[in-house]
């Protein structure tokens, strides 16, 4: 408990990340309140469709419990940018408050945060976690890096030292990347990290039986002073409904 974990990805795509931890917070816990930021995704419907049935997990059933709690980034970004002013007065201050200009920061997308893993809302489920599929998006939708390193500043207090709970967040990157703004989150988060998973593409290309290489970083310089970080690295091949790991040249296709 308490921990911030960071996922990133070059060369390779490493949201299924995102679905293991989704699944192992909901399912081996049972009782974790977790939330998931996904600005990307459309609906609560098309996130039943992206994350297949899970094994002992309904998330429709987790979302009508309270357990799981979704974040509509795109809707909220039409109804901020196309929809009535009317409608926009009745509704309140909504999570992407700042795309409408009259605000910088993501004060609102915090609030929103605090609201949904408050002790009164997540009594029965114990610690929660925050999930953030792609905390790049926010880049692209015109928040600055030091608007959102703030607003994860914020959700460490809150999450991870005030309600004992986890973070974890995704970063897209590309090596050898021209947007400096996004590798700047990035390196800034990677400091702050107690886990880190680091998902890369072969150096070799495109292989049918190796999707590409995992490596399993833990901070262990942030608590012993002195002591190198523990590094391992696996490589992975993504199944229908699962992802197999192994060492490097040790894959079944190769044995």
């Amino acid at each position: 408990q308490g921990k911030f974990t960071l996922l990133r990805d070059t060369r390779a795509d490493g949201s299924f990340l995102v679905h293991h931890f989704l699944s192992f917070y909901l399912r081996a816990l049972q009782q974790a309140a977790a939330e998931l930021l996904g600005p990307v995704w459309p609906s609560p419907p098309q996130l039943l469709i992206l994350f297949p049935p899970l094994k002992g997990v309904s998330l429709t059933a987790a979302r009508e419990q309270g357990q799981l709690v979704f974040l509509e980034g795109l809707k909220s970004c039409l109804d901020l940018c196309f929809g009535e002013e009317e409608e926009e007065q009745s509704a309140g201050p909504r999570p992407l408050q700042f795309l409408s200009g009259s605000t910088s920061d993501l004060k609102a997308l915090f609030d929103f945060v605090q609201t949904s893993l408050s002790p009164a809302g997540s009594a029965p489920w114990g610690a929660p976690v925050l999930l953030v599929d792609d905390l790049s998006v926010l880049l692209g939708l015109g928040a600055s890096p030091l608007a959102v390193l703030d607003f994860i500043h914020y959700c460490r207090v809150a999450v991870c030292s005030q309600l004992k709970g986890n973070i974890v967040v995704l970063v897209h990157s590309q090596q050898d990347s021209a947007d400096e703004e996004n590798e700047l989150l990035g390196s800034c988060l990677w400091h702050h990290s107690d886990l880190i998973l680091w998902v890369q593409g072969l150096a070799t290309g495109f292989c049918k039986d190796v999707h590409g290489q995992i490596k399993i970083i833990r901070r262990v310089s942030l608590e012993l002073l002195g002591e190198q970080d523990q590094v391992q690295t696996y490589q992975y091949k993504i199944q229908d409904k699962n992802v197999s790991f192994f060492a490097p040249g040790l894959s079944a296709a190769v044995l």
